[in-house]
């Protein structure tokens, strides 16, 4: 069973995870989604849950409901979720990420140091 995070409507956690499967390779571009009852089932959400986020996927344009076949993801859809996913990060979690970095006075050097080091 899946752990919901408390602080983001599990509809944006569904939609969220179909991105990182589409970004990912996982669904490639003209492949349907899974089934709304399927997912609903799979993750123990109301399917309206589950028709609310695929419902997000098309307002952003990377899939398109083929009436009486389901959802499938559109030709390019990777590049344009990538090209939102990076707008949305700079707009909203580099800030942050930015603000943190300087309250703990690290340094570009400081930050390439570490980098590979969590592997070990």
């Amino acid at each position: 069973m899946t752990q919901w995070r408390d602080d983001t409507p599990i509809f944006i956690q569904i939609r969220q995870q179909m991105i990182g499967m589409i970004l990912g390779g996982t669904i490639g571009e003209g492949d349907p989604l899974p089934s709304v009852r399927q997912v609903a089932t799979d993750l123990s959400v109301n399917p309206l849950t589950v028709t609310k986020a695929y419902q997000s996927l098309v307002d952003l344009e990377i899939v398109e409901k083929r009436r009486g076949l389901g959802m499938f993801v559109l030709a390019g859809a990777r590049e344009k979720l990538r090209t939102y996913e990076r707008q949305k990060f700079l707009e909203e979690d580099w800030p942050v990420i930015k603000e943190r970095i300087a309250s703990l006075g690290l340094s570009l050097d400081d930050l390439l140091k570490r980098e590979g080091k969590g592997d070990e």
